[in-house]
């Protein structure tokens, strides 16, 4: 076998050749016993097409697959919820139960269920594959949902390709995207939020909680039913009309999709659902979640394989999402979901303590994933360093196009919480951010979702708590928050400056949103007053909060002003930990940090390349809440110094603020960027 690319990148992965070898042809293997090495995955991948409720010529066919059930009756609207003959489903063949009704057996609209039989027992179920499911309001009761409108929805758009020079991600979710006290829809978003997003100059919208499940405070990541949307948040085809809207505003759609495990819930979820506890998830020991309360599946057997796969395709052709982040991989790449592992050296990820079946899933699901949209976008957030994660499938990798750089946020909550002010060192920090491996492409970012959580703080809340409360209004701002708006912005700044491939900004984290996260919940209610977005604060031209979404606007814009800002290579100029100060280069860009709590400097001299350098953009001009000591018109000429003419550098003198960060773009320059 010829040496596979990855390794012949990295060296130090040599000791682990078999082990890596023995992965890619593992899937390799699997894709061919799926396909019959006949069609290709993606033909295979289209069991929502053949499972679930659907029109025909001749009526309607309903199909589950249910190996141990002794007996299938579908219950509904349509025949009083009772078990009756003619809507009992007969058993073809490798357990699959089929129910074939005329076209005035059900209609649209109509409620349904599934009643199970099994030697010992049955019980209600709702089809697992299921494209609609709705909760009554007062019983709370979930069924499943005829869904046939007379119209369905005509995408606008059908040629999308998603901006990834850079990939400018805005995490969000629908239900607290308002800033009512209630659940925000499908509709609200596209009419209120979509143009928010387009304005502040994001390209790519990442959607949580939109498989169906049960518990609203789950955040999304319980799911029940794979295939539903959520209809708490609309219909169907109101989400594809965001989808849509989005993509005739320039902005990818991609999805939170959650893989890595199912709601243990029987009645509403896949939990026993023919009455086995194995027929989606491990048997054993591994069935359970210790840590998340939840059921494993079994990536081992071809129908859940099958049922995975189909719902990767699904979502891309039926709804026209653009692409996934899956959530929980590293619970899925190891046995002991990366629960006490260390991971600090190579031999960590080929130990044998990982789930070959797991990594196999991933890799043909990047696979699917990459045939029905060569364009499509997948993001694995994973914290434990696995090597060939987000290299090529061809390469010898799993094949996502993007991990997490998880790292990150908790690189700038460590820093936070546990140093002074006057101990940062920028060396570190730059060190920090740019640390990753060859030829992966991260997604970069200071706080997501995680960190807004209740039991957590955002930055903003980190750096001026209990004053945010009372002093966000200009003319009466305290020490602690002239700082907080300080290092928000100079945080934000060098994060998404130093990527090489996306960044990722939560809903609101932008401007400073205050507050934690809290879903509805018998401890607090089941108020809605935290799980929303005050986004009239961001629109206050009296607080402080509207001086950094604009910021935040136009450090997205500079990014985006450069074709291919993430491909440009970063070149450390100048780090001085005394002087608390750091340059880097990206292309004919110029990016100057002092972190210093106290000292300005005058004259600051650094060697750069030769030029004549204008000010774009500065943290601490007063359009963006700070104290405009720079004059920003001033244009910076580098002085000739002979001892350093032969390496082609010059000196640049400028005055850089205390806790301040000036980007500078030097004049007459002709840089390119490539892939090459």
């Amino acid at each position: 076998m010829q040496k596979l690319k990855i390794i012949e990148n990295d060296p130090w992965l040599e000791p682990y050749s078999a082990a890596l070898e023995g992965r890619h042809q593992h899937a390799v293997d699997k894709e061919k016993e799926l396909t019959g090495g006949k069609i290709n995955l993606s033909d295979f991948a289209t069991g929502y097409l053949f499972f679930g409720l659907h029109r025909t010529e001749q009526g309607w066919v309903f199909r589950e697959w249910a190996p141990n059930a002794t007996a299938i009756f579908m219950v509904g609207d349509f025949n009083g919820w009772k078990q009756s003959p003619e809507y009992q489903l007969q058993k073809t063949e490798n357990g699959v139960w089929e129910l074939q009704l005329p076209a005035k057996a059900v209609k649209h609209g109509d409620l349904y269920k599934l009643i199970v039989h099994w030697n010992g027992g049955s019980g209600e179920r709702i089809p697992a594959w299921a494209q609609r499911v709705v909760q009554d309001e007062e019983t709370k009761v979930f069924s499943a949902q005829v869904w046939s409108p007379e119209f369905r929805y005509k995408f606008k758009i059908t040629d999308f390709k998603p901006t990834t020079d850079p990939l400018l991600i805005y995490e969000c979710h629908i239900g607290m995207s308002g800033e009512a006290e209630k659940v925000s829809t499908y509709n609200s978003f596209r009419e209120s939020i979509l143009p928010r997003i387009a304005k502040m100059g994001y390209n790519c919208i990442q959607i949580m909680a939109v498989q169906e499940h049960p518990y609203y405070g789950s955040f999304g990541y319980h799911v029940s039913s794979f295939f539903a949307a959520s209809s708490r948040f609309g219909t169907p085809e109101e989400l594809k009309a965001l989808i849509d809207e989005a993509h005739s505003m320039g902005i990818s759609v991609i999805m939170d999709i959650v893989h890595s495990h199912a709601v243990k819930n029987e009645v509403e979820g896949l939990g026993r659902f023919d009455g086995t506890p194995d027929q989606y998830f491990y048997a054993d020991a591994k069935r359970e979640h210790p840590a998340w309360d939840s059921l494993c599946f079994d990536y081992g057997k071809n129908e859940v394989l099958h049922f995975l796969l189909s719902n990767c395709k699904y979502w891309l052709e039926e709804y026209h999402f653009d692409g996934f982040r899956f959530d929980g991989v590293t619970s899925m790449l190891y046995y002991s979901h990366g629960l006490g592992e260390s991971f600090t050296n190579y031999a960590d990820y080929y130990n044998g303590h990982q789930d070959d079946n797991a990594i196999c899933y991933l890799t043909l699901a990047n696979r699917v994933i990459h045939q029905v949209n060569p364009f499509a976008v997948t993001i694995a957030e994973e914290m434990s360093g696995m090597p060939e994660l987000a290299a090529s499938f061809h390469d010898g990798g799993i094949g996502f196009d993007y991990r997490m750089a998880m790292g990150i946020p908790d690189f700038w909550i460590k820093t936070i919480k546990e140093k002074k002010d006057e101990d940062w060192k920028p060396g570190h920090i730059f060190w920090e951010l740019t640390n990753r491996r060859f030829g992966e492409k991260t997604v970069s970012y200071a706080e997501s979702h995680d960190q807004a959580l209740v039991g957590d703080k955002t930055i903003i809340f980190r750096l001026i708590d209990s004053d945010m409360y009372w002093h966000m209004q200009k003319g009466d701002t305290t020490f602690k928050v002239d700082r907080g708006i300080a290092l928000h912005k100079m945080i934000r700044l060098i994060t998404a400056t130093t990527i090489n491939g996306a960044y990722l900004n939560f809903m609101g984290n932008e401007f400073g949103h205050p507050e934690w996260i809290d879903f509805p919940r018998s401890g607090n209610g089941w108020s809605h007053k935290y799980a929303r977005r005050q986004w009239s604060l961001v629109d206050n031209t009296k607080l402080m909060y509207h001086y950094l979404g604009d910021f935040d606007k136009a450090m997205m814009d500079l990014i985006r002003s450069v074709p291919g800002f993430n491909l440009a290579p970063i070149f450390q100029l100048w780090d001085k930990s005394n002087d608390q100060v750091l340059a880097y280069q990206r292309g004919n860009l110029l990016f100057v940090f002092n972190f210093h709590p106290t000292n300005s400097y005058t004259d600051y001299g650094m060697l750069v390349q030769p030029g004549k350098y204008k000010i774009i953009l500065d943290t601490d001009a007063k359009k963006f809440g700070g104290f405009g000591l720079s004059d920003d018109t001033v244009e910076h000429l580098s002085l000739y110094d002979p001892v350093h003419a032969s390496h082609n550098k010059e000196w640049l003198k400028l005055y850089i603020p205390a806790r301040s960060a000036l980007v500078l773009q030097r004049e007459g320059s002709d840089y390119t960027y490539s892939e090459d």
